[in-house]
């Protein structure tokens, strides 16, 4: 079900209950589509929204850095080598 922001402030209570039931509810704004109601549910509460330092850390953690074996000059040449071919 879509509805504009106008209906869902009127109707929101309703449509907690019908998204909570598993329908999907879409907000609109001037009849484009902007906002998807969704119940939170504990698979998804567990995960960390996405951008906050919690999700950063998740991340982290699962991508451990294995070291670069490239020393500082290294890759500094190999930018310069890169703005070069820019030209």
């Amino acid at each position: 079900m879509q509805v504009n922001i106008l209906e869902a402030k009127t109707r929101l209570s309703e449509l907690l209950k019908c998204a909570q039931a598993g329908e999907e509810v879409i907000i609109a704004n001037r009849g484009r589509p902007i906002m998807r109601l969704v119940p939170i549910d504990a698979e998804n509460d567990a995960v960390p929204a996405r951008g906050s330092g919690a999700a950063l850390a998740a991340w982290l953690k699962s991508h451990p850095h294995s070291g670069s074996s490239r020393s500082a000059e290294e890759i500094e040449a190999d930018i310069q080598e890169a703005r070069d071919a820019w030209d």
